[in-house]
């Protein structure tokens, strides 16, 4: 009995974080379905519908780092969560990017016009720095006991690598990513989301004791802000470049190596 009492309060406060990021979940949900009827100029819709999409993103990661932080001698419960919650988004936010690089990826493919893409982006940055100051005014409440304002606003460097391998990491995850986001398109929606959210699960377990795994510019900025304000160079190179570098590398690669491969496979068929 007394070691359920003991573990009460390590209980409460993972399902008060848990209800935190289901409640996050619900508002943009409800948000989305007000902006839908009410905005029908294409850019604004675009511009909160992707806005919406990247606070939900960002806000629930915000919470599931600090719990992974809580119970770094469960990793299987971290990435259990980070599966479930990737079904989440994948469900919740249809029809939005919540990564700049997905922008990029489809501007370079002529799916969005720059004027879009551009939107979107802004959007998508807007967004990262209004969850993280919202992380923190949220965490100031004080609903458990590693709720501390001041963790939203120091810098916990995530890079445990030297920089040309965190390169390689952050480079590596976003051409594996967005591979499987663009060729998964033809696969049933259903079983689409489990494909990608187990891909990233995945991804974050093999990088995330590297760089943290997180393959998105937008969701970069608001989980290490203070970062970037105090070692710039080096988290701009490996938390921005990098993502960009694995999708130019993965287009360039679909776009101009495989359709030759195609074409010798089927010039050595006919012969």
């Amino acid at each position: 009995m007394s070691a359920l009492l003991g573990l009460w309060p390590e209980l409460r406060d993972t399902c008060t974080s848990l209800g935190l990021m289901l409640s996050v979940v619900l508002l943009v949900g409800l948000a989305r379905v007000v902006a839908q009827q009410q905005l029908h100029r294409p850019v604004a819709h675009a511009f909160v519908l992707e806005f919406l999409a990247t606070f939900q993103l960002c806000c629930c990661t915000h919470e599931l780092q600090l719990l992974s932080e809580q119970h770094p001698a469960h990793p299987t419960w971290t990435l259990t969560l980070v599966y479930f919650f990737s079904l989440v988004h994948g469900l919740t936010l249809v029809g939005t990017f919540s990564n700049p690089c997905g922008v990029m990826m489809q501007m370079m493919l002529g799916g969005l016009s720059p004027e879009t893409g551009a939107v979107r982006l802004l959007a998508q940055l807007v967004s990262a720095l209004c969850s993280r100051y919202c992380t923190g005014a949220l965490w100031s409440l004080g609903l458990t006991h590693y709720h501390v304002s001041e963790r939203s606003f120091a810098c916990k460097n995530p890079i445990q690598v030297d920089l040309s391998k965190a390169v390689i990491t952050e480079a590596v995850c976003s051409f594996l990513f967005h591979s499987a986001l663009l060729h998964f398109q033809e696969v049933r929606a259903k079983l689409r989301i489990h494909l990608l959210a187990a891909l990233i699960t995945f991804l974050v377990y093999a990088g995330g004791s590297l760089t943290g795994a997180v393959f998105n510019p937008a969701l970069a900025l608001s989980l290490h802000f203070m970062c970037f304000d105090e070692a710039f160079p080096q988290f701009f190179i490996v938390y921005w470049l990098a993502p960009f570098l694995g999708i130019l590398l993965m287009i360039l690669m679909f776009s101009f190596f495989l359709p030759w491969l195609h074409n010798n496979q089927t010039i050595n068929k006919k012969e």
